[in-house]
């Protein structure tokens, strides 16, 4: 007995000795914003499994359609004549070129075709006229005519004989009498069809697609046998992920919470103001380095001459909770946002115990005019750090970037703008929070590769002379669009959880009277 005592002791001395010396190096480290490069080389070496596995794939995609495309061509009786001769050319070109007749090289990823660049995000599959599109903007009352050419090489509109100038009758077709034709619906119905195909709004709240795929089990549910050595792989990034990574993981973010606990409570009772707003600029940094250290986040940061400044607002586009965490490993921040219990409740509570943060609930319209007043007085007092707002008010799936709530362009002051943009190859960062609770959602994040992300500082923006706030904000968002490489729209993300509003309906059947009485 007293051998296997012995034993025992030698062998945890030997594992777990190493293990907690690696583990307090990683949150030493990570307190102090500093890094051996591991991570890094990390992230490098799964780009190139990726693309071992991309590779992988197609060349498997490639000789299963070349052995049906045999299997058909033997099965076939011997054509004659010219299908002969096409026949020919078409199999041809696929043994030589090793591609699919009728486009360039098709590499299936993910179950689709890549070829086609088609993603939730800013590519298209079908082309829209915009004027028709059901929109918040005001509407422009010009009558949108499709187009189409004739045989002749004229233009034929909607509704008109290409081939004729004047009615039978010899007046001029201009001068038509208004009233109600069938083909005055065709552009709407084209419209609703379009919007059933590929809606603007709702994709926005579902995962990105990924071109290939990055050997997570969610973003291959339908898994099919693809080859042995992608299902070695797969089978030692599970291993590693789930019982090497997210232990280790979860750990480090415990860690993290605690110091953010016992650290803020600590900062609280500090009576120095001057001491404690820098013991809270430390704690603050520490606390969100290690948890973005804790889902092994690599965060780029570019312009650093563009730091926000106390007294300011820094706005950026919003994907997930994680966005604070990656912000605040670089910049101190004020925070605003909807109370939340749980988790998040008790990083609210610690938080606000060290400096102010402005903390509302989205129901109470009584709120939104105490938040407003709240801001002003924030930004007024330069010994403030800028707070950080989201002001589309929800998270959308790191595609796009939807309208801002002209709130807090209303208040005045500085607005720093900042773009991120997550590298979804190695971990889907955005929150789907009407699919996934807090702790799934952590759990998915603890058991990614990694979070990689970039994030742009832009120059500070003011407000124009005469400039309305929502001007103001489109402005702004237009910036962080374009730095982000994200698609600019000018839809509210609170569709996310409410129907359109009835007036935006109401425009559309204004302007189709119009067309029917011809003004």
């Amino acid at each position: 007995m007293g051998g296997l005592q012995a034993a025992w002791s030698i062998m945890s001395m030997v594992t777990l000795t190493p293990f907690f010396a690696f583990l307090f190096s990683i949150v030493f480290m990570a307190s102090i914003g500093k890094s051996f490069g591991v991570r890094r080389l990390y992230v490098n070496l799964l780009v190139k499994i990726f693309e071992f596995g991309r590779q992988n794939i197609e060349s498997v995609r490639k000789q299963q359609f070349a052995n049906i495309t045999k299997s058909d061509v033997e099965d076939d009786d011997t054509p004659t004549g010219d299908s002969l001769s096409t026949e020919a050319v078409d199999t041809g070109s696929i043994k030589t070129n090793g591609t699919i007749p009728n486009g360039g090289n098709h590499l299936y990823m993910n179950g689709r075709d890549t070829s086609s660049n088609i993603a939730n995000g800013g590519n298209t599959v079908i082309s829209r006229a915009e004027s028709l599109i059901l929109s918040p903007e005001v509407i422009d009352d010009t009558r949108s005519k499709s187009t189409e050419p004739t045989d002749e090489g004229t233009v034929r509109e909607n509704g008109d004989d290409g081939d004729e100038d004047t009615k039978s009758d010899g007046t001029d077709g201009e001068h038509e009498a208004a009233g109600f034709k069938l083909s005055n619906c065709l552009d709407y119905v084209k419209s609703g069809m379009e919007a059933i195909i590929e809606d603007q709004v709702t994709s926005r709240f579902l995962a990105e697609e990924l071109k290939n795929w990055n050997l997570l089990t969610r973003t291959n549910r339908q898994y099919e046998f693809i080859s042995w050595r992608l299902t070695v792989i797969w089978m030692i990034g599970f291993l590693i992920r789930y019982f090497i990574l997210m232990p280790m993981r979860v750990l480090i973010c415990f860690i993290g919470v605690v110091y953010c606990v016992i650290g803020f409570a600590f900062v609280g009772i500090l009576p120095t103001f001057r001491l404690r707003r820098t013991m809270n600029e430390i704690v603050f940094k520490h606390t969100f380095r290690m948890i973005t250290r804790s889902i092994s986040g690599v965060v780029r940061f570019h312009h650093p001459e563009y730091k926000p400044k106390n007294c300011g607002f820094c706005v950026a586009n919003h994907t997930t909770p994680i966005d604070i965490a990656i912000l605040s490993t670089d910049c101190t921040y004020s925070l605003i946002g909807q109370r939340h219990g749980g988790f998040l409740g008790v990083l609210q509570r610690a938080l606000a115990r060290a400096s102010p943060h402005i903390w509302f609930e989205r129901a109470e319209a009584k709120d939104r005019i105490l938040v407003a007043k709240r801001l002003k007085e924030h930004v007024t007092d330069p010994n403030n750090p800028p707070i950080l707002i989201f002001p589309e008010g929800t998270c959308i799936n790191n595609t796009s970037v939807m309208q801002f709530k002209k709130g807090s362009f209303e208040v005045g002051g500085v607005i720093y703008p900042v773009a991120i943009k997550y590298d979804p190859r190695f971990g889907d960062a955005f929150w789907n929070s009407s699919r996934y609770s807090m702790m799934q959602y952590l759990f998915l994040m603890m058991t990614s590769w990694a979070i990689v992300c970039d994030v742009w500082y832009l120059p500070p923006m003011e407000r124009n002379e005469g400039e309305s706030a929502i001007d103001f904000a489109n402005r702004v968002k237009r910036v962080i669009a374009d730095q982000g490489g994200l698609v600019d729209l000018v839809w509210d993300g609170q569709l996310k959880r409410s129907k359109p509003k009835k007036e935006w309906k109401e425009k559309q059947q204004e302007k189709f009277s119009k067309l029917l009485k011809g003004e």
